[in-house]
């Protein structure tokens, strides 16, 4: 099977399109399907065309889908909304990282309706093609023969001493509570795979922290982002990131891996 891998498009449609019609995805007549590694909305400014062209691929069965930590804030702020409005959407999490942004999107309410009519937009959004459809297709982890498909990281053993972070290898990451793997969400797999936290034999592909950190932590190319950064796909032992920071690098990266589906 080829699958055509993406991750952390957030709302960057015509980036994504683009992407994938680089790698050769629309002239593709072969056995094939996407993979996207999460985080599909916020940030840009074309999320109903990216939940439509998901959409699509959902009913052709030519997409995998990975939950993002941007999934879990998305349902949190509307499963939460009315609380949310009570305290008058001051709630930096989402407003830092878009949230309010794309339910004023996808809805077209301001965020003074936000504030006042709480219950009829999340009520909308629940109605959404995102929640009925997308989000229910969403999986915590995708795994062929030889590559793990993930947001964040596999769930490991996270030790914090001071502003560090040390990641441990959890041989039973298969079976993580829903707890666990939200909290996975957030992991900096570049640096969990140099940890030695990676699954022995496999690669981890993942996103939700930008490549340009793998670039410069590890190889010495350029800053995370600055404009000496690199936003190409990362290549380390065990793992591939693939974030390209689109919201500040202006692109998507995209790979083609070829790999059989496991038994």
């Amino acid at each position: 099977m080829r699958y055509y891998v993406l991750t952390d498009i957030h709302g960057f449609y015509d980036l994504t399109v683009g992407a994938l019609a680089e790698r050769g995805y629309f002239a593709d007549a072969g056995p094939h399907k996407i993979i996207i590694c999460g985080d599909l909305l916020d940030r840009g400014d074309k999320c109903r065309q990216v939940i439509d062209f998901v959409a699509g691929l959902l009913d052709k069965g030519e997409v995998i889908l990975i939950r993002g930590n941007h999934e879990d804030l998305l349902e949190d702020f509307v499963y939460n909304m009315r609380a949310y409005a009570e305290d008058n959407l001051r709630a930096d999490n989402h407003n830092n990282n878009g949230t309010i942004k794309t339910v004023t999107d996808l809805t077209g309410a301001t965020k003074e309706q936000l504030i006042t009519s709480p219950g009829a937009i999340a009520a909308a959004m629940r109605q959404s093609a995102m929640f009925r459809k997308i989000l229910p297709a969403m999986k915590d982890y995708y795994e062929t023969r030889n590559y793990i498909f993930v947001h964040g990281w596999i769930p490991s053993t996270v030790i914090k001493r001071g502003n560090e972070e040390r990641y441990l290898y959890n041989a039973g990451w298969r079976d993580a509570s829903a707890k666990e793997w939200e909290d996975a969400r957030w992991y900096n797999g570049m640096l969990a795979a140099h940890q030695g936290a990676a699954e022995p034999g496999k690669t981890i592909v993942c996103g939700h922290c930008t490549a340009s950190f793998g670039h410069s932590a590890f190889e010495g190319k350029g800053s995370e982002f600055g404009a000496d950064a690199d936003f190409s796909p990362y290549y380390g032992g065990g793992v591939i990131c693939l974030d390209a920071s689109t919201a500040n690098s202006g692109k998507a990266n995209c790979i083609v891996i070829e790999d059989e589906e496991k038994d």
